[in-house]
């Protein structure tokens, strides 16, 4: 079993992988107002490639594995991917990040496929302000989803909240209140600048976030129950929850981050923040051989840079979030 290791000495061993770019949801920070052009089918990577691709990435290190999407529950049959990604030697962790609302559907049999843990975006508790910012009247799905995914212990299961100022801000504290009262693990994440036009008045720092938790009372540091992710993680008195900050712009995670992204259509990103990327799916379908696999992940490995610049004003150009996962 080899190591990865980028151009600045940060050991690479999580692999991201859309698996479609298909969603049952519209969030306004994540699809343009105009939806996007979808990936021709024959174009999205088949679980045999995705399979094949794990395999060789855990022979060099990648012990890591997160389902994204768009949205992964509405891609058929998942939980067969699921169950070859855990046949594979090496992987030690499969998650998934899913938008809720047809997982108390699928928990239990994602589960006995070999699905270890769940995050699940949701940014508001409100049902009429969940549908503004969703474009569904789904809420209700998405909770029974979270107390199904709890009940077969798909654990932990992580509450990702994207904080907009105006919209959802003044929610942070019910939030907050329900790693008390129900036990969730809330992660508050920043705003990104990509399609919202108000980006800018919208952003609220994790500093901020953090300053109107201190209310509820003190918060002591603490480990996250498992993962090793960007969020810092915290814990009000008395509460069996925790609280995560992921401040993408105002506290960057680039120093340690880990991983790489592969997209629906087989394109390796060294990172999300970027425009580089190397296309694994033409060589895998013209017969490439593993170890040519391996020289083709460790060149995105190679071209991994050392930090993005959002807070300087550069964005990727053409990013849709829901193409990526996150």
């Amino acid at each position: 079993m080899g190591g990865l290791s980028d151009s600045f000495q940060r050991p690479i061993s999580y692999l991201r992988i859309s698996i479609t770019d298909r969603c049952n949801l519209r969030c306004i920070y994540c699809m343009p107002p105009g939806g996007i052009s979808l990936i021709p089918r024959s174009d999205i990577l088949s679980y045999e490639e995705i399979h094949a691709i794990v395999s060789v990435a855990a022979e060099l290190g990648i012990t890591k594995v997160r389902l994204t999407g768009g949205e992964p529950l509405v891609r058929l049959e998942l939980t067969r991917l699921i169950a070859m990604l855990a046949g594979v030697r090496g992987i030690d962790d499969i998650s998934m990040t899913t938008n809720g609302v047809l997982l108390s559907k699928y928990a239990r049999e994602l589960k006995e496929a070999g699905l270890g843990r769940v995050n699940i975006s949701l940014d508001s508790l409100r049902g009429d302000r969940f549908q503004r910012i969703t474009g569904q009247d789904r809420l209700r799905d998405v909770l029974d989803g979270i107390e199904k995914a709890r009940e077969v212990g798909l654990r932990p299961v992580k509450i990702n909240m994207v904080v907009i100022r105006g919209l959802n801000d003044d929610e942070i504290l019910d939030f907050a209140r329900v790693t008390t009262s129900e036990g969730w693990h809330v992660r508050f994440i920043e705003l990104m600048p990509f399609l919202t036009r108000d980006a800018a008045l919208q952003f609220v720092p994790v500093s901020e976030i953090r300053e109107r938790i201190l209310g509820l009372g003190s918060l002591e540091p603490c480990l996250p129950s498992a993962g090793n992710g960007p969020a810092r993680y915290f814990r009000l008195p008395g509460a069996r929850g925790t609280i995560g900050f992921i401040g993408p712009i105002s506290d960057h995670f680039c120093v340690d981050c880990n991983r790489l992204r592969l997209t629906s259509d087989g394109r390796l990103r060294p990172c999300l923040l970027s425009d580089g990327e190397v296309d694994l799916r033409k060589p895998l379908r013209e017969g490439a051989s593993p170890e040519e696999l391996k020289r083709l992940i460790r060149e995105a490995v190679r071209r991994k840079p050392e930090r993005h610049y959002l807070a300087e004003g550069t964005v990727p150009s053409g990013m849709a979030m829901v193409r990526i996962g996150g």
